[in-house]
Parts: structure tokens; sequence; C-alpha cells
């Protein structure tokens, strides 16, 4: 596969990145801003502290409203998105599915899959008003089928297979209108959830997310990507 042809500034360009106020999706804000782009960073909380420099959204992705607000409001403030980056995302870990409360399973798929699902529903009118419009959906190794799925955390890993099946929808429907959707897996990384054991740091994290943020028109898309490597799903 040939390089993909990246954009170096982002100026002029609008992007929303869900789960924003920390860890890997606050580097990835940070780093699409420091490219030039607007930033709306979505959080959960209007008390969650982003830069004054940043558009802060309130968005909780498993509330609609929110979202669909979010979305709106984006489009009557400046009229175009350019990118979405879903990260946004809770894990719990450690049970089977035998031992997995049900409230687990509900909150884990209404934040990592349906609210990814909901965001889409909203922006992507917005993201193909202009081919290239980028999606980039936080994934997980976790979720690849093609790996083994023992070690318990079934509402997480059955999540991520989901954005990776949202990755692939959305590059089935709307490539042909322009649209790239990707996943990518971030790797073990030293956040609230990945914990201080973690191998890699946020800023490595947040490099290949923003890298795919970065793709221009005709790249590729419908992948499932891993320190800029495509990886089996």
């Amino acid at each position: 596969m040939d390089d993909p042809e990246l954009y170096d500034d982002l100026a002029g360009q609008v992007a929303l990145v869900t789960g924003a106020n920390r860890g890997i999706g606050r580097q990835i804000a940070e780093n699409l801003h420091d490219l030039g782009a607007t930033v709306y960073a979505g959080t959960r909380s209007v008390t969650h502290d982003v830069p004054d420099d940043w558009q802060h959204v309130l968005l909780d992705v498993t509330q609609e409203g929110d979202v669909e607000s979010a979305v709106d409001g984006i489009f009557d403030e400046v009229g175009r998105l350019d990118i979405l980056v879903n990260n946004a995302g809770i894990g719990e870990f450690g049970d089977d599915i035998v031992a997995e409360p049900t409230d687990r399973i509900d909150r884990t798929l209404a934040t990592n899959l349906r609210g990814p699902m909901l965001l889409c529903k909203h922006a992507v009118p917005l993201l193909i008003q202009r081919e290239g419009g980028r999606v980039v959906n936080l994934s997980s190794g976790m979720g690849a089928i093609g790996e083994a799925q023992s070690g318990g955390s079934p509402a997480y890993r059955i999540s991520k297979t989901g954005i990776n099946g949202l990755t692939a929808y959305l590059h089935g429907e709307y490539a042909e209108q322009g649209l790239l959707a990707n996943s990518v897996c971030p790797g073990w990384v030293r956040t609230d959830m990945g914990g201080d054991e973690a191998d890699r740091s946020v800023e490595e994290g947040a490099e290949t997310p923003t890298w795919l943020a970065r793709f221009q028109p005709g790249s590729p898309g419908g992948k499932f990507w891993r320190r800029k490597s495509v990886i089996d799903w």
C-alpha cells in the first residue's frame, strides 16, 4: 500500500473529538489544534477542563440529545465538519461473560458502540459535504476476531469488535461519497483506563489516530490500523 497523502496543515478544517478532556482524546485534540484545526472538545460534563482556545461542548455519547445538539451547534457555528474522532470509551476488565454484571454490559456497549453509532448518524451528513471527511474510531486489538478472545472482558471486547464493524459499514456505505472511515488500535497506553503498567505513553497512543485524521481525499479507508500499519480485524 502506498503511503497516504497527508495534510500538513489543518487550518480551516473542523474536528470533533469525544472524550477530549483527558488521556488519548485530549492528546489527539491537542495535536489537531496544533495542526491548525478548529477543535470541538466533547466532554461528559461542563465541569471538565479543556483549554480556552478549544470549543468546549457538552457531549455524553450515551445521550442522543447531547449528540444532536453538539453536531447541530457545529453546523450553526461553522457550517462544516471535516474530522470526527470517536474516542470516548470505558473499560472494566477481567470477568468472563458469566460473571460480568449486566449493568456493566449495558454501560459498556452504550458508551463504546452505541455512542459512536449515534455520532455517525448525526455527523455523517456534515462529513460528506466535502470529499475526504474523516471518521477515526478508537478500537482495540482485544476486539479483533482474528485473535484469541480468552481472558475475560466480553463487553469491552465485543464493543470494539462492533466499532470495527461500524468502520467497515461506513466505508461500504459512504466511501463513494468521499468518506474516509478507519479504526485504530492505540496499543496499551498509560491512561486512567490502561493503568500505570502500560507500555505506551499517551503521546504514542495518540500518534496514529492523529495521523489518520490527516488523511487527504483518496487515502485508504475501511481499515484497522496500529502504529500506522494495517492489521487484521
